[in-house]
């Protein structure tokens, strides 16, 4: 046990020395291509890099685990997004370094409540009603950006009420299903999503209802793991879809350019396009931080910001971005094999397959894989309401409590092992 324990912390070590060598590398190039050594932007990436080992550091001793590879892959993925709001501006730097340590508070609250069942099930009614009412509040009080309704305005302060939402989406889902099925449990669910769902369709924000949709059918299975009941649900859906394009033309309109963007590459197809042909010049290693000509574009640091990473950092950086994802899925799948509750594996489950649909949607989106939705890259995109929902989910996933690590060599990997005599199907 002492030797796998060494072993892991050898593995997370240098993990972080070479997350931290790429983090130094991209501070030192923002910094010294300004005119003036910006003492703002040093104290920020110095602070931000010094805090990562801190928070590895206590959390070992605090905590006495040697598996944070979780946090290490958010540390990461959250410095790319730091560090790309720093070729921009020092503003936007330190707004997006306030929202990584505010998400990351977050994910320490919300994991320290849901280690303890029973106040994870306290929490189901009134995350859902502050959900409903956020959301009620965001039909009110939003005002119309690009076509949406989904950003509250508070003086200078600004949020996304669906961002917070989806971390009570999960906890909803999970608790509510967590004991045997009911059709009690199953249709206050099912009327919570549609709440949800209804409300974000009337914001106009199609990609987050999409996501919101994937992950309720996610959870749905999960718990039932019955296809036809789901393939049912789907087709409801679909011709929910149907009358609501029929009856509101302008909702087919917003994915017009789906599939011809070259056709309209100056019009509807602007960013798309810019996106493949910027994206594809950086090639392997990029064109350097803040020598992109995707930056000029909008939303280059929200929506396109995957485009803009391959352009200035090269598409090996591209490629870090989603496999880290993917192992954000991995590691999921693998705590949820040894979580102690069927709560902890529909949430951990849940909450990967939310990072990764919307990792899937915005990345698909922006290449014209798959309709533009406007959604953003999870750790990676502008903006604190995204950020903070990232770091939230991950709690779900944490909380499982599976480290993730590589079978040692002297293992004994020949053994499978035997199904339960009791039979069921597992959540």
């Amino acid at each position: 046990m002492a030797k796998a324990a060494g072993e892991s912390r050898f593995r997370q070590t240098t993990v972080m020395v070479l997350i931290t060598f790429f983090q130094v590398i991209c501070a030192a190039e923002v910094i010294l291509a300004q005119d003036e050594i910006s003492p703002v932007l040093v104290y920020i990436f110095a602070g931000y890099i010094v805090s990562e080992w801190l928070y590895m550091m206590f959390g070992v001793i605090f905590t006495g685990s040697d598996y944070f590879e979780l946090e290490a892959i958010a540390f990461f993925l959250s410095g790319i997004g730091l560090t790309v709001c720093a070729t921009i501006s020092e503003d936007y730097a330190l707004k997006q370094v306030v929202a990584i340590a505010l998400g990351l508070a977050v994910y320490l609250v919300l994991l320290l409540l849901i280690k303890n069942m029973r106040v994870a099930m306290f929490l189901r009614y009134p995350a859902a009603v502050a959900s409903l009412l956020l959301l009620a509040a965001n039909l009110i009080l939003a005002k119309a950006t690009n076509g949406a309704l989904n950003w509250i305005t508070l003086g200078s302060f600004s949020f996304q009420p669906s961002e917070l939402v989806k971390i009570a989406f999960v906890l909803v889902g999970a608790v509510s299903l967590d004991k045997l099925l009911s059709n009690t449990n199953l249709i206050r669910y099912i009327v919570f999503s549609l709440a949800c769902v209804g409300a974000l369709f009337l914001m106009r924000d199609f990609g987050t209802a999409l996501i919101f949709f994937f992950t309720f059918i996610l959870i749905a299975y999960m718990r039932s793991g019955d296809v036809r009941t789901i393939a049912l649900i789907c087709t409801a859906a679909l011709m929910g879809a149907l009358l609501i394009i029929y009856f509101k033309p302008y909702v087919a309109n917003r994915f017009a350019a789906y599939r011809h963007v070259w056709e309209n590459m100056d019009s509807t197809g602007y960013q798309q396009t810019r996106v493949l042909i910027y994206s594809a010049s950086g090639g392997l290693f990029g064109l350097g931080l803040g020598e992109g000509k995707l930056r000029d574009v909008f939303a280059a640091s929200t929506d396109l910001v995957f485009g803009l990473v391959c352009e200035e950092l090269g598409l090996i950086t591209g490629i870090a971005v989603c496999v880290s994802f993917a192992f954000i899925v991995v590691f999921a799948i693998r705590a949820a094999k040894g979580a102690k509750s069927s709560f902890y594996v529909i949430a951990s489950v849940a909450a990967a397959g939310m990072l990764l649909f919307q990792l899937m949607l915005n990345v698909f989106g922006i290449t014209d894989l798959l309709p533009l939705t406007g959604v953003t890259l999870p750790f990676v995109s502008r903006g604190g309401s995204s950020v903070i929902c990232s770091w939230g989910l991950l709690a779900y996933i944490k909380a499982a409590g599976a480290p993730f690590r590589l079978p040692s060599p002297d293992v004994d990997m020949s053994r499978k092992s035997v199904p339960s005599k009791k039979g069921g199907r597992a959540a």
